[in-house]
């Protein structure tokens, strides 16, 4: 098993989607943000940045979706029709 020091650091976004899915427990589609320890583990991996301002910032861009809830936030990763649907709107944008 690799050393974490010799491994590629991972950005905002895949540490994110990366625990949205190794986190959520069926049937749910999504995190609790405190609940889960995803807040704690994020301020250890990116040495205190803040996750609640990430989080935002990657759910006004798109790339997770963000619900308020008691205790915290739940977060999830998008429907993937949106995603196709972004993808095709790019497409036609061009044109």
């Amino acid at each position: 098993m690799d050393k974490p020091s010799t491994r590629a650091r991972l950005t905002h976004v895949q540490f994110v989607k990366q625990a949205i899915t190794a986190l959520k427990q069926p049937p749910y589609t999504g995190i609790h943000t405190v609940y889960s320890g995803f807040n704690r583990a994020f301020r250890e991996y990116f040495h205190g940045d803040d996750p609640v301002a990430v989080c935002q910032k990657l759910a006004a861009e798109g790339e997770i979706r963000l619900f308020l809830v008691r205790g915290g936030a739940m977060i999830s990763l998008p429907p993937e029709e949106k995603k196709k649907q972004n993808v095709l709107k790019k497409i036609l944008e061009q044109t």
